[in-house]
């Protein structure tokens, strides 16, 4: 992954009904110096969800794009493929990568520089009503809930920062004061 010295990759990360997408799509629209790089998947679009919010693949086009070493991080999840591609950011623009837990360790290996904040929901109730309230089954919330619970711990270990999604808004200034003090960090070196 070669991305100049001075620039940030975020990595936002967390369990499924955190809010991620939201987070990121506030953050990103607030912050001209930041850009997304556009995960892909296997699993089918939801119903009300952005046809940007992933770039929809098929099981054969991923194996593709994994055969020939297109992605930064991948992984299985809950049977569904998840994957970053290689990155190319415009010049001088910090890159933001939302993705899922294993996915954001196998990013902190490639680049232990990368920034990593990770999300929680406000309590497990919370996260239940967020993945109902997209839509979600109930057995796929129980998958997700359960998945929760081991990629948490994980979560927090390799954190560079820990934030509670409890308001959309003060979640989304959390962070921008993180990325601003970690941009300063990076050019005092």
């Amino acid at each position: 992954m070669s991305i100049d010295d001075n620039t940030l990759v975020v990595v936002v990360s967390g369990p499924g009904g955190v809010g991620k997408s939201t987070i990121v799509e506030k953050l990103v629209a607030r912050d001209s110096q930041l850009w997304l790089s556009r995960s892909w998947t296997t699993r089918e679009r939801r119903q009300g969800e952005s046809v940007d919010a992933y770039k929809f693949v098929t099981r054969q086009e991923f194996e593709d794009n994994i055969s020939a070493g297109g992605f930064l991080e991948w992984t299985d999840f809950l049977g569904n493929y998840y994957g970053t591609p290689m990155p190319n950011p415009p010049a001088g623009r910090d890159t933001v990568l939302e993705i899922e837990v294993d996915g954001a360790q196998q990013v902190k290996r490639i680049n232990e520089s990368a920034l990593l904040l990770f999300v929680l929901p406000p309590s497990r109730q919370e996260q239940k009503a967020r993945l109902r309230g997209r839509g979600d089954a109930d057995q796929k919330v129980d998958k997700r809930l359960r998945k929760a619970e081991e990629e948490e711990p994980i979560g927090k270990a390799i954190a560079d920062y820990v934030i509670i999604n409890d308001d959309l808004e003060s979640t989304v200034d959390e962070m921008r004061r993180i990325i601003a003090y970690e941009r300063k960090q990076r050019i005092a070196r």
